[in-house]
């Protein structure tokens, strides 16, 4: 008989959670035991949508812990909480899944790793990891259609944070003013702006599409409107030995990439020896370009089929399977691009170019 997987969603701080709580929920072999946050009203849209039962809903988090015994937590706290979370739940021994980003700065990624037991999994999820757009470009780097890969464009954003809720609900010009002074994600000290937010999916997919190469040096530059105390704009660029990669964070993009793709365009252009990919953020082909046909032609993307569509799948697996975690999910990988980020955020502070932080 199939294994029923029990999972704990804790700390609905990311609206994420709506997203991971969802696949979980659609997963034929999984159980949702519990969801715990603070805020009660942080959890209204779960308990609703998904029929969570009074005796499974907590407000602390060792209660829950203590009374579900769950074989998987999904966590989305803060950015600036990530490392704090992790080292309260790795001591119950359950695998994790972070929503991204990996963390506020390398130091505390380095933390996360190390509360993990070699017995368990840590997987950092990137939405953008399981977008068919991007998974068909990296099987086509793989392969070899574009040679070595010399070069990763990446801009990514969307309108900003507060513009929508769990479930991507819209929410309204007047809501989105109101919440700034009140979010998380406008607060320095919690890891709030737009770098990062999103600095790390370009990093971090840009360094899987590099296949684990990491840079030489980093300049990076961010906005800073008046009146609020982070950026919504950033332009990083990392110098390789072969190289150079561009990497731009934005929220207030015309409109949001998964209804209508503003310009620029959501997503990458990877640049390889022998050719070009561009792979943008929910689009159903990508545009290919290679030595026998520099004029390009499209790929329609490739169909995603479990294990492989979503965090929840592919964590499952990999534990059913005593497989590590591997690609843009993988610590490892993940190390690398929160090193990128680090760099970065500390090279717009000080307006130089910084040696990659080790």
């Amino acid at each position: 008989m199939e294994k029923l997987w029990k999972i704990a969603g804790i700390d609905f701080e990311h609206f994420h959670m709506g997203d991971n709580l969802r696949m979980a929920h659609e997963h034929p072999a999984v159980d949702i035991v519990g969801i715990c946050d603070d805020s009660r009203e942080r959890m209204e849209w779960g308990i609703k949508n998904f029929s969570i039962p009074e005796e499974r809903i907590y407000s602390d988090f060792k209660a829950c812990m203590e009374q579900t015994k769950p074989d998987i937590v999904i966590l989305c706290p803060a950015t600036g909480r990530h490392a704090e979370a992790v080292e309260e739940i790795a001591p119950y021994g359950t695998h994790i899944i972070m929503e991204k980003p990996f963390a506020s700065s390398l130091a505390e990624a380095d933390r996360m790793i190390a509360a993990m037991s070699d017995n368990q999994h840590l997987a950092i999820n990137w939405p953008l990891a399981w977008h068919p757009s991007h998974v068909t470009a990296k099987r086509l780097i793989d392969e070899g259609t574009v040679g070595e890969v010399i070069e990763v464009h990446y801009y990514d954003g969307n309108r900003g944070p507060l513009w929508h809720v769990a479930d991507k609900e819209e929410t309204t010009a007047e809501q989105v003013e109101a919440g700034k002074p009140h979010s998380w994600f406008y607060k320095a000290e919690l890891g709030g702006g737009s770098l990062l937010d999103y600095l790390g999916y370009g990093t971090t997919l840009g360094t899987w599409f590099h296949n684990g190469k990491a840079p030489i040096d980093v300049t990076a530059m961010m906005h800073v409107p008046t009146g609020i105390e982070v950026d919504e704009h950033s332009v990083t660029v990392a110098r390789y030995e072969h190289a150079l990669s561009k990497f731009e964070t934005r929220w207030g993009t015309f409109s949001d990439p998964w209804t209508n793709q503003p310009q620029p365009k959501c997503g990458f252009v990877v640049v390889g020896t022998e050719g070009t990919v561009a792979n943008y953020d929910y689009q159903p082909s990508i545009n290919v370009q290679t030595r026998d046909k520099p004029e390009g032609f499209e790929v329609i993307v490739d169909t995603l089929e479990p294990p492989f569509q979503n965090p929840v799948q592919y964590v499952i697996h990999s534990i059913e399977n005593g497989l590590p975690i591997e690609g843009p999910l993988s610590p490892t990988i993940s190390r690398i691009g929160q090193q990128i980020v680090d760099t970065a955020f500390q090279s717009a502070k000080e307006g130089r170019c910084l040696a990659l932080i080790e």
